[in-house]
């Protein structure tokens, strides 16, 4: 039997191509929208990975340093070691740093403030790709590579340089920034410690800089046999602090921060396969206009309704299918070019392949249509 889709895509096969190439690219940034919601998703994981807690000691009453403001006293550190189930406690600070570069713009950065000689060191060794950690109290730096800087180069912030002496490699924050690693004494002062100028105004009224002892957080190691949940129940009753677990801060990241992107990126995904979809019915529905006649003459020599919708269903289902193609080679050709990480992964476009099917055959029904209506009579009127 004569395959009339095979026929009519022949006839038609330029046109029928680029059509697919265009809505091919439309699918291919839905599938970049979707990779970007992965690729925060990811990165909002990567310092809470590498950090690696139990326990995230902040502020009373706030989401934690990713979140919003924190800050509390280092010395609570030395409280929360000797309570019952504790294994270990160290303070860290994040912070955003412009940190300058000749003949360039500065650079955005998040800056993570740790005590080299403590029990927990957030750069994780598998991403250190050249030179060293952190092992002095005061003016080393390890930055990702991402920041654009290279070994031995000196940084200068506010009062001192800092000199670089270690790169990792993919260390980002949650908002997608490159991350530095600096010692817990430095951050303090960066962040906590303020100008000349404002130390002698601050003496002259009578005020004192006495907030160089605070962090943004406490992080805790729990013993083996210790429920994480009862030792930061007892911390939350005697210490008046906010604790969250390692997994409730990875949701606090996912979920509170992530979801408003999510909810964008979601509606612009399902408005971009609405447009696909139309454009897709619009093509079939002109492709089903240019060849009426033919499809009368077919209606009156005997070929039933059944044989000539099969033939635009088939039509549409291809077109879906050859767009879906285009689409996927083109989001892998362009996804690395992005700023932001970009994560395709197969499933999400398994589950796109099927959105594009159930398109396709819902938008071919605006050819069976006009097929359906179309009058044997007029194939003999010319």
């Amino acid at each position: 039997m004569i395959n009339l889709a095979q026929k009519d895509i022949t006839h038609t096969l330029g046109k029928f191509l680029v059509t697919a190439m265009g809505v091919g690219m439309l699918l291919g940034i839905v599938l970049i929208m979707i990779g970007v919601y992965r690729g925060m998703v990811a990165e909002a994981k990567i310092l809470i990975g590498d950090i690696d807690t139990d326990l995230w000691i902040v502020q009373e009453k706030t989401l934690g340093p990713f979140a919003e403001s924190s800050r509390i006293y280092e010395d609570l550190k030395d409280t929360i070691r000797v309570i019952d189930g504790v294994k270990c406690a160290e303070a860290l600070t994040f912070q955003n740093l412009q940190l300058p570069k000749k003949n360039s713009l500065a650079v955005r950065v998040m800056a993570v403030g740790f005590d080299p000689y403590g029990t927990f060191n957030p750069i994780n060794p598998k991403r250190l790709i050249e030179g060293r950690g952190i092992k002095r109290d005061h003016y080393e730096m390890v930055v990702t590579d991402k920041a654009g800087f290279k070994l031995g180069d000196s940084i200068h912030l506010i009062r001192h340089d800092y000199k670089v002496v270690g790169i990792t490699h993919g260390s980002v924050s949650s908002g997608g920034d490159p991350l530095v690693y600096i010692s817990l004494k430095d951050a303090q002062e960066l962040q906590f410690s303020y100008t000349n100028n404002r130390i002698r105004n601050d003496k002259v009224r009578g005020m004192k800089n006495s907030d160089i002892k605070m962090v943004n957080t406490i992080v805790a190691k729990v013993k083996d046999g210790y429920s994480i949940d009862e030792v930061a129940k007892e911390i939350r009753r005697f210490k008046y602090k906010s604790v969250y677990t390692g997994k409730g801060q990875e949701k606090i990241l996912t979920q509170n921060l992530i979801e408003k992107a999510s909810k964008q990126i979601g509606m612009f995904t399902a408005i971009l396969v609405v447009v696909s979809t139309i454009i897709i019915a619009l093509i079939i529905y002109t492709m089903t206009l240019e060849k009426m006649k033919e499809i009368a003459i077919m209606k009156l020599i005997g070929i039933p309704n059944s044989m000539i919708i099969k033939m635009i269903v088939q039509e549409t289902i291809l077109l879906g299918v050859l767009a879906f193609i285009f689409g996927n080679a083109f989001s892998h050709l362009i996804y690395d070019k992005f700023p932001k990480k970009v994560v395709l992964e197969t499933p999400d476009a398994l589950s796109l392949f099927v959105v594009i099917i159930i398109a396709s055959v819902l938008a071919s029904f605006v050819g069976v249509k006009k097929v359906i209506s179309a009058d044997p009579a007029s194939a003999i009127g010319g």
